[in-house]
């Protein structure tokens, strides 16, 4: 096959970076954009096949195309063939390992469409890579080695893709030429790739004999060594393929709201990209979830006003009337908005190193909505490598690095969602840790529980205030950690007494006497020491709302947990108070022998030990026993917390 040694590409082959997709975007604006990911198993040819895409649609300039000639005769490709991976494997990593680690993203267009690939990680150590590229595709090629046929890692790509929501699949039986172009071995590997399809619901596929290397099949069809096969290129396929926005604009208008545009007094639109449906001036809208209702005054994109919007389409609108809408809103039609709910069933996959912890607190980012979420022990974990039963439920407490669950959690709040299986925009989230700000899991929301639909506020007369007002007090929660020994529950205990003596309204909540009843359920492992501290938070919220100052005494380890309790408190009711006790003296003082079991191996998950403890790091107290007597620690915490308004 030749090259024009002088091509016009429409833009370089290159990492996908903003201004580059601007200006290729502006350049193919007429032409529809369809994204798909290419995956399989390691070394199935999935680099080859998108350098050969990038090369017969001439979208590499010379320089890149001299620096292919030079990198493939240093490699030692046989020939005067050219290997087209070196296009896509731009990491040094991969280059040295032979495989892909990281999702690369490139594009290219024909006369018909203009396409956004990603060249997803084929080992399973990078599955979460994979679910990164796959959450925005339309269209996944899964590659299969003719030599090997279907492997685990093909049957595992090809469940995510089905998970994630893809609907379209091509399975490319990639390096033909080494297996002689035969006929029946491509068609014996359709034959086990539909079985184990039918297995997991795909109901339809398109199977494509191809070498990525040698060129069959890829841009042209039948390529002469494959006269027996009768469908289209793999090109002729991508061109032709439904493309996700025209089914989304069959739906009803949906748009989340990223941004309230407001550059003068004048003028004020609300900002984002249309997930579902079309909008025309005119139209009666509803905000969700406040439920307002008004009409679309104008929509405004970079290039002017226009009469419509569809889907896919990023734009700014104006409404008629002058009301509360903001970030993380949805602006839908009005006859079919929506649903809210903080409590839901999900898939989650799980994207970090360290196991997901029930009943931790992470942020839920949904759309342009960010909300705190706890997720639930797991219902099940699914088994996607299982031979012969794919997708078997697997008992699980908890979720490890690449793990699929169904599990069901809850928001802090009320978010605006719809089920991913229509709408990806909506029924689409991700988790992010708390400290690290690392993105820990992916989900896709099923449904709203029913007890969160049917379980309401109910108003009541007598409130907070009232409660407070009536024990002339401010109410708040102390908040005493450290570790076991440390002296937390005798020092809260000499503060109750004092703060009883003032004619203080007091409750003490003391982690062992708690474990006799309210928690006598839990353990001592993380999860059920993460659900210890969210009962008590619970319970110390509803003593605030009857105006007690709350006193807690409980090791309380984990830093997330004590900032999942001060987040459920008014701002300024939660005072952490750190006993700050060095763990030899903690050890040394050992009143109930526990750090001797500790030691000897008979009591397991002991903090200090074999379980970790996180100082605060901006604790609103702080007394150190080693320097303070209980009575002078009792002393200084009531004199600190007295003055606080």
């Amino acid at each position: 096959m030749t090259h024009d040694a002088s091509p016009e590409p429409a833009y370089r082959a290159d990492s996908l970076i903003a201004e580059d997709i601007d200006a290729y975007l502006e350049q193919h604006q007429n032409k529809g954009l369809l994204r798909f990911i290419t995956c399989g198993s390691v070394d199935d040819g999935k680099s080859t096949l998108i350098g050969r895409l990038l090369y017969d649609s001439k979208m590499i300039f010379e320089d890149q195309l001299a620096s292919l000639e030079s990198d493939s005769k240093r490699v030692g490709t046989q020939g005067q063939e050219l290997d087209f991976a070196l296009l896509v494997d731009g990491l040094a990593a991969e280059r040295e390992q032979g495989i892909t680690i990281d999702v690369a993203y490139r594009f290219f267009a024909t006369e018909k469409r203009k396409f956004i690939v990603a060249d997803t990680p084929g080992h399973e150590q990078y599955t979460r890579n994979m679910v990164t590229g796959a959450s925005t595709a339309d269209l996944a090629v899964i590659l299969v080695d003719a030599r090997k046929g279907v492997l685990v890692q093909t049957r595992r790509h090809s469940y995510l893709a089905h998970l994630i929501g893809i609907r379209h699949l091509v399975l490319a039986v990639n390096k033909m030429d080494l297996v002689d172009y035969d006929r029946d071995t491509f068609e014996a590997i359709v034959a086990d790739y539909r079985a184990f399809a039918e297995e997991i619901g795909i109901e339809d596929f398109t199977a494509i004999p191809i070498s990525g290397f040698k060129g069959d099949n890829i841009t042209a069809a039948p390529s002469p060594n494959t006269p027996w096969y009768e469908g289209p290129s793999l090109v002729e396929h991508l061109e032709t393929v439904e493309i996700a926005n025209a089914a989304a604009q069959a739906r009803g208008f949906r748009m989340p709201v990223q941004w309230v545009n407001r550059p003068n007094l004048d003028f004020r639109g609300f900002s984002g990209l249309i997930a579902g449906g079309t909008v025309k001036p005119g139209d009666t809208v509803r905000i969700v979830p406040s439920g307002k209702t008004s009409t679309i005054k104008s929509i405004v994109t970079f290039d002017g006003e226009r009469e419509e919007a569809v889907a896919g389409q990023s734009v700014t609108l104006t409404l008629a009337d002058e009301i509360d809408c903001s970030r993380g809103d949805v602006i839908a039609a009005a006859g079919d908005p929506p649903q809210a709910s903080d409590q839901f069933e999900a898939t989650i996959v799980w994207m970090s190193d360290e196991a997901l912890k029930p009943g931790r607190g992470y942020w839920l980012k949904l759309a342009a909505q960010t909300v705190t979420a706890t997720v639930q022990e797991p219902k099940y974990e699914i088994n996607v490598n299982a031979v012969g039963s794919p997708g078997e439920h697997l008992a699980a407490r908890t979720l490890g690095l690449n793990a699929i669950g169904v599990a069901e959690l809850r928001t802090e709040r009320p978010i605006v969602f719809e089920p991913y299986a229509d709408s990806r925009a909506l029924g689409g989230f991700i988790l992010i840790d708390k400290m690290t700000n690392a993105t820990v899991g992916a989900g896709m929301l099923h449904f709203s529980l029913r007890r969160a639909q049917n379980v309401h506020w109910q108003p009541v007369t007598i409130d907070r205030e009232d409660h407070a007002g009536l024990k002339n007090q401010r109410p708040r929660v102390l908040w005493f950690t450290g570790l076991s020994g440390s002296g937390k529950s005798t020092i809260a205990n000499a503060v109750e007494q004092k703060l009883n003596l003032m004619n203080r309204h007091t409750f003490l909540l003391d982690g062992d006497n708690v474990r006799h009843g309210l928690n006598k359920d839990l353990g001592f492992t993380e999860a059920d020491r993460i659900e210890n501290i969210r009962r008590v938070g619970e319970v110390a919220r509803l003593m605030t709302d009857a105006g007690l100052i709350v006193l807690t005494a409980f090791i309380s380890p984990f830093r997330a947990e004590r900032r999942m309790v001060r987040e459920m408190m008014e701002d300024g009711e939660f005072i952490e108070i750190f006993v700050d006790t060095p763990l030899d003296v903690a050890e040394a003082r050992d009143v109930k022998g526990l750090y001797k079991k500790a030691r000897e191996g008979t009591l397991k998950n002991f903090t200090g030990i074999d379980s970790p403890y996180e100082e605060p790091e901006n604790a609103e107290i702080r007394v150190n026993t080693v320097d303070m007597s209980v009575e002078e620690a009792a002393d200084y915490i009531v004199s600190r917390i007295l003055p606080l308004k």
